[in-house]
């Protein structure tokens, strides 16, 4: 029997959606990746990369063209918690047009199966105002009080995907990310998440130096390594569960902690300047794990740590690659004279 499968990636120039491809090619299927733009650091391995904007529905359309059994709608407009604060109205825009035009024209053209990703961004915020958080389970994002734009942007397509299901039958699955990260992230540029800016600014800083960190650094998270986010989004795919499942790990760490540990990787003592005017979002923010174990038999497990160790290597290198930083002969070679 045959089980290799006709798949479409949307959001594939990104950074989750590159990793997922990659995957997906390596298990065998046949793959199309679609994106606004091409990918940043690599070359696609899709068997077909199209350049859409799915804001507009013909372009979906054409996405979903051709007897797709699958689609991982991962194309978003999105970033770190200073762009998701700042730009509320294009965001939420931007999200709800792909997101209806991606679900109906896969409905059009017969898709079999639609996982749509969410976020932790769709809970109560009032669930979410203690550093000491309890984790979140998939029913806290009810009574509705999600994190302006972004976040009601992302309730409300959940919402379309159950109405999806239950009037045209589409197969639907909903999966709600809790802050990946990962080698061949966005790093700089406003858009990026909490520990690649982390580790951009240790990477440039000296040592011993100083960084900025936004708030007064208590503020807790839980961050999933790119890896386990793959393997996550190929078992709820596969499985028969309809309603939204958190993706994420229960390691929570303030973001202070998180600096520590980045610093204690790159081998640097630092030292933070907190700026409490800069954005922060929630207090705290972690993931209950346990309808994920349900329902897959699986849970993301690599630690924090060990996601820094291969993340943190890559940023410095690109940093260097770009010019940012000084080529390690050269750095040697100042290191010896000093």
């Amino acid at each position: 029997m045959d089980t290799r499968k006709r798949i479409l990636v949307t959001g594939a120039g990104g950074f989750i959606g590159h990793h997922l491809v990659k995957r997906l090619k390596d298990e065998g299927h046949w793959v199309r990746g679609v994106d606004l733009k091409n990918t940043e650091y690599e070359a696609s391995p899709a068997d077909e990369f199209e350049t859409l904007d799915l804001r507009q529905f013909d372009h979906c359309l054409l996405a979903t063209r051709g007897k797709i059994d699958l689609v991982y709608n991962l194309a978003a407009d999105m970033g770190g918690i200073g762009y998701i604060t700042a730009f509320h109205a294009a965001i939420a825009r931007n999200n709800i047009l792909i997101n209806a035009h991606m679900l109906e024209a896969s409905r059009q053209n017969g898709v079999q199966r639609f996982l749509f990703s969410s976020s932790a961004c769709v809970y109560a915020q009032s669930k979410q105002k203690d550093t000491a958080v309890t984790p979140l389970r998939e029913e806290d994002a009810f009574p509705a009080e999600p994190e302006p734009g972004y976040g009601w942007e992302k309730l409300y397509a959940e919402e379309l995907c159950r109405y999806y299901r239950h009037d045209y039958k589409l197969d639907t699955r909903i999966v709600r990310f809790h802050n990946v990260y990962g080698h061949l992230g966005t790093y700089d540029g406003g858009k990026e998440k909490a520990p690649a800016a982390i580790c951009r600014k240790i990477a440039l800083a000296s040592d011993p130096d100083e960084i900025e960190v936004w708030g007064d650094g208590e503020q807790t998270r839980s961050f999933m390594f790119v890896d386990d986010c793959v393997e996550g989004l190929i078992r709820i795919m596969a499985s028969d569960y309809h309603e939204a499942l958190n993706l994420g790990t229960d390691e929570l760490v303030t973001i202070n902690q998180l600096v520590d540990l980045v610093a204690d990787v790159a081998g640097k003592r630092i030292a933070k300047r907190h700026n409490l005017q800069g954005p922060q979002g929630v207090r705290g923010r972690n993931s209950d794990n346990s309808r994920l174990r349900s329902v897959v038999g699986w849970e993301p497990s690599i630690f924090l740590r060990q996601g820094l160790k291969r993340t943190y290597p890559w940023i410095e290198e690109e940093l260097r690659r770009t010019g940012r930083l000084l080529p390690r002969r050269d750095l040697a070679a100042v290191s010896s004279a000093t």
